[in-house]
């Protein structure tokens, strides 16, 4: 979506960095293979790291951590609990699409030269229930702010991300050795990438499409008719 179109308001970016934010954000693919062996230089990586530090959480929690695993036994060895993982979510695919889930590439965890966890520490903030009180799950969506915050740096910066869910949460947890109260968020594959797929592989394979934004926007309850300047908009941007 270009920017050019937008008005510059009060601490608003100029155009050009308007675009680079939003090409981050519809270029970034959930990246499974075309990774390249190219080590990512310690400085990189610790801008990446620095962006998801800067995440918004919910009463300044900050409740991440971040393993980064570069050794290609113990990567092995998460390879084995993906395909563990997989052959027992397989059943419960729909029958129409157990074909082509099982020539799908989900997961690139020996191929990309490291992983990455992204845990959630659920006794850090335990003494200040801020935001928690009636929400105790803010810590969690707090953990996936700083993931999307890494995931869009990391595009700026030439470099693929995949997020590999097909993963026993208990069996990666004693693999890794966290503890009971922390919470592994996200397993991603980091590494530079020969190309980003122009489209999201899931629909380029056909497994679905990405859903019409007009249809999703409610007014003031749920299911709520109105707002109809804004689907028009929505239309307009393609």
């Amino acid at each position: 979506m270009p920017a050019a179109h937008v008005q510059t308001a009060c601490g608003s970016f100029d155009a050009a960095a308007q675009d680079a934010v939003y090409k981050a954000i519809f270029t970034r693919r959930d990246v499974r293979s075309h990774f390249l062996p190219d080590p990512i230089d310690d400085v990189v990586m610790a801008r990446l790291l620095m962006a998801a530090h800067h995440a918004p959480s919910v009463g300044f929690m900050q409740p991440w951590n971040f393993i980064i695993i570069r050794d290609a036994k113990r990567r092995a060895l998460v390879r084995d609990l993906f395909f563990a993982a997989r052959g027992q979510e397989l059943p419960h695919i729909v029958e129409e699409k157990q074909a082509l889930y099982r020539k799908l590439k989900l997961e690139g965890i020996c191929e990309a030269p490291l992983n990455l966890v992204v845990t959630c520490d659920r006794a850090r903030s335990a003494n200040s229930p801020l935001g928690r009180w009636h929400n105790p799950e803010m810590d969690l969506y707090s953990t996936v702010c700083a993931v999307q915050n890494l995931w869009l740096a990391a595009r700026a910066e030439g470099i693929g991300i995949g997020w590999v869910s097909i993963l026993d949460r208990d069996a990666l947890k004693a693999l890794l050795a966290i503890p009971e109260h922390v919470v592994p968020v996200a397993y991603l594959c980091v590494g530079r990438v020969s190309e980003f797929a122009a489209r999201p592989d899931l629909e380029r394979h056909g497994w679905g499409n990405r859903l019409p934004l007009a249809e999703l926007v409610m007014s003031e309850v749920f299911a709520g008719e109105g707002e109809q300047g804004v689907k028009e908009a929505v239309a307009g941007l393609g």
